[in-house]
């Protein structure tokens, strides 16, 4: 027994060698790994995600282009590029790059209404499990031969008051050789545009003011003539805004069609944008049932009022409803919003809508 035992250990050692002997036979080829172990994927790397262009002259556009490799296994797919403003745009990129190769992001910049330090994004996603999103900078100074400070003037025109608005615009000459101005050209018979200067051929001042009676909001053109072959007119756009002294917002109370089928709350914001506090008074309906709260967010200058109708609630037929408020403004003694009520379904007609009085108007919001 012991015997038999000893040759079949051995049967069971010869088989074991001669199947090792096979694979370590020379020139045999060892069975490939599993790609699943060792791939990496797409992996995407730039030469510079920075973009440094220097200094441009207002006007000029700066290009680049951005170069990337596939440093990974897998096909590289780009998904998007994205810039972060209109002023910037990219060209046909390289949408997909295989394994080893090279892709690219052609990239321009116009610098036409800039001026000083400039810094501009590009986004970029893909496939690249590690980094799918990136961003690319593009930087520089844009500088113009003839600054313009504010590029455009905006005049605030209150209506409680006569005065006119005025606002100055600096006017600087950045090239060495001194420039000589005409007298500014306005578009608008509503503003008046003087030029002055504070240091001759190098700084000047372009002062622009509106003409009463300004009851509207208004746009003027100015132009100025230079002596610079490079830049021979300077262009201003001038905008007034006329700000009423109240604004009742809204203009109007709209509710649903009746009954009501719960309480409904509905808000006036009254805005004082005149020079003293406003004080209100007397907050009423010209119906029952309808509460009234008035609560004063800024002392003087802006109130909130809460109108809550009662469940069941219902405008009759050629009933004039609005809410009211006294004020100690002599321009705007008695406050008046309108309310009004939205046919019931099925209506024939809608109901007439109410006379607003003239005796005290007050600016809604959204009106001239």
């Amino acid at each position: 027994m012991k015997l038999l035992t000893a040759s079949y250990s051995l049967y069971i050692s010869a088989c074991v060698g001669a199947i090792a002997g096979l694979d370590a036979e020379p020139g045999r080829t060892p069975p490939p790994a599993t790609p699943a172990m060792n791939s990496i994927g797409p992996r995407i790397v730039f030469d510079a995600a920075v973009y440094d262009f220097g200094e441009l002259s207002a006007g000029e556009v700066a290009k680049h282009t951005y170069v990337f490799t596939n440093a990974g296994d897998g096909l590289l797919e780009l998904n998007t590029v994205q810039v972060s403003c209109g002023c910037t745009t990219a060209g046909e990129w390289s949408r997909k790059v295989e394994p080893g190769k090279t892709g690219t992001i052609p990239i321009q910049f116009n610098s036409a209404n800039f001026n000083g330090a400039v810094a501009k994004t590009v986004t970029v996603t893909c496939n690249d499990s590690n980094q799918p999103t990136l961003t690319l900078q593009l930087k520089g100074t844009v500088w113009r031969l003839i600054d313009v400070i504010p590029s455009f003037a905006v005049l605030n025109v209150r209506t409680e008051t006569l005065s006119n608005a005025i606002e100055t615009v600096r006017i600087v000459n950045n090239m060495d050789l001194p420039v000589t101005l005409s007298d500014p050209e306005c578009n608008n018979k509503a503003f008046s545009a003087l030029l002055k200067t504070k240091l001759p051929g190098k700084e000047f001042e372009l002062i622009i003011s509106t003409i009463s009676p300004l009851e509207a909001n208004a746009k003027a053109d100015i132009s100025i003539k230079t002596s610079a072959t490079n830049f021979p007119v300077i262009n201003v756009i001038a905008f007034a805004n006329v700000i009423p002294v109240v604004v009742v917002t809204p203009s109007q109370i709209s509710l649903p069609p009746a009954p009501l089928p719960s309480k409904l709350a509905r808000s006036i914001s009254i805005q004082n944008n005149g020079t003293n506090l406003l004080a209100l008074s007397e907050p009423a309906m010209n119906t029952k049932g309808v509460e009234i709260q008035v609560k004063e967010l800024q002392p003087g200058r802006r109130f909130d009022i809460v109108l809550t109708f009662p469940e069941s609630f219902k405008i009759a037929e050629g009933e004039q409803l609005d809410f009211s408020v006294k004020s100690n403004h002599p321009q705007f003694q008695t406050i008046k919003v309108p309310v009004l009520q939205e046919p019931a379904l099925g209506s024939l007609a809608p109901a007439a809508a109410p006379t607003v009085p003239h005796t005290h108007p007050v600016q809604g919001a959204g009106a001239p």
